[in-house]
Protein backbone atom coordinates (compact mmCIF):
# COMPACT_ATOMS: atom_id res chain seq x y z
CA UNK A 1 0.00 0.00 0.00
CA UNK A 2 1.18 3.26 -0.96
CA UNK A 3 0.22 6.71 -0.68
CA UNK A 4 1.01 9.02 -3.21
CA UNK A 5 0.49 12.69 -1.82
CA UNK A 6 -0.54 15.09 -4.61
CA UNK A 7 -0.62 18.55 -2.53
CA UNK A 8 -0.10 22.16 -3.54
CA UNK A 9 2.43 23.91 -1.63
CA UNK A 10 3.52 27.28 -1.61
CA UNK A 11 1.27 30.57 -1.55
CA UNK A 12 -2.41 30.47 -0.38
CA UNK A 13 -3.48 30.81 -4.30
CA UNK A 14 -2.27 27.21 -4.60
CA UNK A 15 -4.22 25.68 -2.01
CA UNK A 16 -7.37 24.73 -3.73
CA UNK A 17 -7.50 20.93 -2.93
CA UNK A 18 -5.97 18.23 -1.42
CA UNK A 19 -5.41 14.53 -3.57
CA UNK A 20 -4.27 11.23 -2.19
CA UNK A 21 -4.25 8.12 -4.23
CA UNK A 22 -3.55 4.20 -2.75
CA UNK A 23 -3.83 1.17 -4.19
CA UNK A 24 -5.89 -1.10 -1.64
CA UNK A 25 -5.98 -4.96 -1.34
CA UNK A 26 -9.40 -5.03 -1.94
CA UNK A 27 -12.45 -5.21 -4.19
CA UNK A 28 -13.70 -1.68 -5.04
CA UNK A 29 -17.15 -3.65 -3.60
CA UNK A 30 -15.43 -3.97 -0.16
CA UNK A 31 -13.41 -0.49 -0.57
CA UNK A 32 -16.54 1.25 -1.27
CA UNK A 33 -18.41 -0.32 1.79
CA UNK A 34 -15.76 0.72 3.73
CA UNK A 35 -15.79 4.41 2.77
CA UNK A 36 -19.64 4.90 3.17
CA UNK A 37 -20.79 2.68 6.09
CA UNK A 38 -20.51 4.08 9.70
CA UNK A 39 -19.76 0.63 11.08
CA UNK A 40 -16.96 0.67 8.54
CA UNK A 41 -15.91 4.61 9.19
CA UNK A 42 -15.52 4.51 12.78
CA UNK A 43 -12.74 1.83 12.47
CA UNK A 44 -10.60 3.95 10.23
CA UNK A 45 -11.52 7.73 10.48
CA UNK A 46 -10.31 8.31 13.89
CA UNK A 47 -13.79 6.86 15.98
CA UNK A 48 -16.11 9.40 14.24
CA UNK A 49 -19.47 8.42 14.18
CA UNK A 50 -22.08 9.56 11.40
CA UNK A 51 -24.86 7.97 10.23
CA UNK A 52 -24.05 8.50 6.63
CA UNK A 53 -25.20 6.08 3.72
CA UNK A 54 -24.82 5.84 0.29
CA UNK A 55 -28.17 8.15 -0.82
CA UNK A 56 -27.28 11.16 -2.86
CA UNK A 57 -28.65 13.90 -0.70
CA UNK A 58 -28.70 12.56 2.48
CA UNK A 59 -27.99 15.32 5.47
CA UNK A 60 -26.05 13.79 8.04
CA UNK A 61 -23.44 14.75 10.69
CA UNK A 62 -19.96 13.08 11.26
CA UNK A 63 -18.35 13.93 14.90
CA UNK A 64 -15.11 13.13 16.41
CA UNK A 65 -14.25 13.96 20.15
CA UNK A 66 -12.19 12.16 23.06
CA UNK A 67 -15.48 13.73 25.11
CA UNK A 68 -18.91 13.18 24.27
CA UNK A 69 -20.36 16.05 25.95
CA UNK A 70 -18.00 18.24 23.37
CA UNK A 71 -17.83 16.50 20.01
CA UNK A 72 -16.29 18.58 16.88
CA UNK A 73 -19.29 17.87 14.37
CA UNK A 74 -19.80 18.58 11.15
CA UNK A 75 -22.61 18.79 8.74
CA UNK A 76 -22.20 16.20 5.62
CA UNK A 77 -24.62 16.15 2.28
CA UNK A 78 -24.16 13.18 0.05
CA UNK A 79 -23.34 14.65 -3.22
CA UNK A 80 -22.88 11.67 -5.53
CA UNK A 81 -23.07 7.95 -5.43
CA UNK A 82 -22.11 5.60 -8.07
CA UNK A 83 -21.25 1.99 -6.58
CA UNK A 84 -18.66 0.76 -6.67
CA UNK A 85 -16.90 3.88 -8.08
CA UNK A 86 -17.86 6.94 -7.03
CA UNK A 87 -18.74 8.54 -3.69
CA UNK A 88 -18.72 12.01 -2.54
CA UNK A 89 -19.91 14.50 0.11
CA UNK A 90 -20.19 17.85 0.99
CA UNK A 91 -19.12 19.32 4.56
CA UNK A 92 -19.07 22.46 6.71
CA UNK A 93 -17.79 22.83 10.03
CA UNK A 94 -20.12 23.79 13.02
CA UNK A 95 -22.70 21.15 12.83
CA UNK A 96 -25.10 24.08 12.32
CA UNK A 97 -25.74 24.57 8.32
CA UNK A 98 -27.32 22.03 6.08
CA UNK A 99 -23.44 21.59 3.64
CA UNK A 100 -23.44 23.29 -0.10
CA UNK A 101 -21.54 24.65 -2.81
CA UNK A 102 -20.04 27.92 -0.90
CA UNK A 103 -20.38 27.02 2.49
CA UNK A 104 -18.53 23.35 2.16
CA UNK A 105 -15.49 21.72 1.21
CA UNK A 106 -16.32 18.30 -1.28
CA UNK A 107 -14.58 15.23 -0.72
CA UNK A 108 -14.69 12.79 -3.66
CA UNK A 109 -13.87 8.92 -3.66
CA UNK A 110 -12.93 7.37 -7.00
CA UNK A 111 -12.59 3.87 -7.12
CA UNK A 112 -10.82 2.55 -9.57
CA UNK A 113 -10.21 -1.66 -10.35
CA UNK A 114 -5.62 -2.28 -9.94
CA UNK A 115 -5.00 -5.35 -10.40
CA UNK A 116 -5.94 -7.91 -7.89
CA UNK A 117 -7.40 -4.42 -5.87
CA UNK A 118 -8.36 -1.04 -5.89
CA UNK A 119 -6.82 2.86 -6.52
CA UNK A 120 -8.54 5.19 -4.47
CA UNK A 121 -8.18 8.80 -5.41
CA UNK A 122 -9.50 10.82 -2.55
CA UNK A 123 -10.03 14.91 -3.54
CA UNK A 124 -10.91 17.51 -1.24
CA UNK A 125 -11.60 20.54 -2.94
CA UNK A 126 -13.16 24.08 -2.55
CA UNK A 127 -10.99 25.83 0.26
CA UNK A 128 -10.39 28.98 -1.74
CA UNK A 129 -14.03 29.35 -2.29
CA UNK A 130 -14.84 29.45 1.29
CA UNK A 131 -13.70 32.75 1.47
CA UNK A 132 -11.17 32.65 4.48
CA UNK A 133 -8.46 34.62 4.93
CA UNK A 134 -5.25 33.68 4.66
CA UNK A 135 -4.34 32.49 7.92
CA UNK A 136 -7.56 30.74 8.11
CA UNK A 137 -7.36 28.92 5.10
CA UNK A 138 -3.34 28.24 5.82
CA UNK A 139 -4.30 26.79 8.99
CA UNK A 140 -7.64 24.77 7.72
CA UNK A 141 -5.71 23.40 4.69
CA UNK A 142 -2.86 22.40 6.44
CA UNK A 143 -5.03 20.00 9.22
CA UNK A 144 -6.77 18.86 6.31
CA UNK A 145 -3.86 17.70 4.87
CA UNK A 146 -2.58 16.41 8.46
CA UNK A 147 -5.55 14.15 8.40
CA UNK A 148 -5.79 12.65 5.07
CA UNK A 149 -2.56 11.79 5.42
CA UNK A 150 -3.46 10.09 8.72
CA UNK A 151 -6.62 8.83 7.28
CA UNK A 152 -6.29 7.55 4.03
CA UNK A 153 -3.43 5.34 5.14
CA UNK A 154 -5.44 4.00 7.76
CA UNK A 155 -8.65 3.52 5.38
CA UNK A 156 -6.31 1.59 3.13
CA UNK A 157 -4.98 -1.21 6.04
CA UNK A 158 -8.77 -1.06 7.41
CA UNK A 159 -10.10 -2.32 3.88
CA UNK A 160 -7.05 -4.80 3.63
CA UNK A 161 -8.11 -6.19 7.01
CA UNK A 162 -11.67 -6.58 5.96
CA UNK A 163 -11.19 -8.24 2.72
CA UNK A 164 -8.70 -10.86 3.89
CA UNK A 165 -11.94 -11.39 6.49
CA UNK A 166 -13.84 -12.71 4.20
Amino acid sequence: MVVQPNIAKGNVMEMGSIEREIHIDASPEIVFEVVTSPEHIREWWGGAETNVAPHEGLVSEIAWGKDSSDPHIESLTVVDVDAPRLFSFRWVAGGADVAAPGNSLLVTFELTPDGSGTLLRMTESGFREKGWEAAVLEEAYADHVRGWDLFIPRLGAYAAQVAAAR
